[in-house]
């Protein structure tokens, strides 16, 4: 199993409960379980890495864990405080594409590619290719995508820059060539 994150988790959670779907379809919540990846951390540790007040990390943190995604997995003695460490319940969430996760496929690719626009020359990869396949290849092709995923998602933290690794698999309204009469 994977090395990271720094505590126990299950392997998935299927989200059944609509009050999920809200809790974990919001931009910043997304990041905060995206960052529990890595480690469990606290909520100072995450309001500085997302540059937000402790405030509304509080209550991010607050909304995921009335949904069962996240909970307080250890806590450590801080002078007189005692911090609470945050983790994900789950590896992977497993949903549905419906109530907030409508859409959740489009707003990735987009968000992807307006951060793909703001980097300095770099490290950058996309490109686009069509075949035609049956619907059982293409189910396939998810799936070995999806492993490819997890297995970047499960590499142990190194270096100073945090990559991101994006696919997208659909079917086009694009035409096939007309067959060849030869």
């Amino acid at each position: 199993m994977p090395p990271t994150p720094d505590y126990e988790l299950a392997e998935t959670l299927e989200l059944t409960d609509p009050g999920q779907y809200r809790a974990l379809f919001e931009d910043t919540r997304k990041e905060i379980v995206s960052l529990l990846l890595e480690r469990a951390a606290t909520t100072s540790e995450l309001a500085e890495v997302l540059g937000k007040p402790k405030g509304t990390v509080g209550h991010h943190l607050k909304v995921l864990a009335d949904a069962g995604l996240v909970h307080v997995v250890r806590t450590k003695r801080v002078r007189a405080l005692e911090a609470k460490y945050y983790g994900r319940t789950a590896r992977v969430f497993l949903y549905q594409r419906e109530h907030e996760a409508v859409g959740e496929e489009e707003r990735v690719l987009a968000q992807a590619a307006a951060a793909i626009a703001q980097m300095p020359d770099g490290m950058v990869s996309a490109n686009a290719r069509y075949a035609r396949i049956p619907e059982e290849r293409a189910q396939e092709w998810r799936h070995r995508l999806d492993q490819l995923l997890l297995e970047f998602a499960a590499e142990p933290p190194g270096g100073e820059t945090t990559f991101a690794f994006v696919y997208g698999l659909y079917a086009t309204s694009r035409p096939p060539l007309p067959r060849d009469e030869q």
